[in-house]
């Protein structure tokens, strides 16, 4: 631990990544697969409810402008609308419209169902070793974000396991 790796390593595990990710792509019927990737993450944060423009921009590390502009994208496809804040009609959050709701439900149905695919071609401790893995290396990269010095961003995106007992 914390001796560097080599590139060629680090260039690896990248690919690996990237196959990975394809497989568990291709063939898909995910809904929200012709959405670009900004427009996606916008939604995945509101997710968990209305947001202000700043806060996404704060959440996803890009300027207020590109958020605005995204979102001006999401509100014109009736993916999301803007909603007045309690208290102060000046101050507009973005909130998912229900067709928004049921496109990431959708889209996250589809990529369980790939995903449990995937699973059932492993062992039930190969899952479980898997999953602990995983585990360790988000903990490895949010360790690494905060020794590059970009920690105020947040807490990572990863849930602690829920497939370990």
């Amino acid at each position: 631990m914390g001796r560097p790796v080599p590139h060629q390593e680090a260039a690896a595990f990248v690919g690996l990544l990237h196959s990975l990710l394809r497989e568990l792509a291709s063939g898909s019927n995910d809904p929200a697969a012709n959405l670009p990737l900004a427009q996606l993450r916008v939604c995945h944060v509101l997710q968990a409810g209305a947001q202000s423009i700043s806060t996404i921009s704060r959440e996803l590390r890009v300027s207020v402008s590109a958020v605005t502009q995204i979102a001006d994208r999401l509100e014109r496809a009736k993916l999301v609308h803007r909603v007045a804040e309690d208290g102060d009609r000046r101050v507009r959050r973005l909130q998912l419209t229900k067709q928004g709701e049921n496109l990431l439900r959708l889209h996250d149905e589809d990529r369980i169902r790939r995903t449990g695919a995937m699973l059932e071609q492993l062992t039930p401790n190969v899952r479980k070793e898997a999953a602990a893995i995983m585990e360790r290396l988000g903990l490895a990269a949010a360790a690494a974000r905060g020794n590059r010095g970009d920690s105020a961003i947040g807490a990572p995106h990863f849930p602690k396991s829920k497939v370990l007992p």
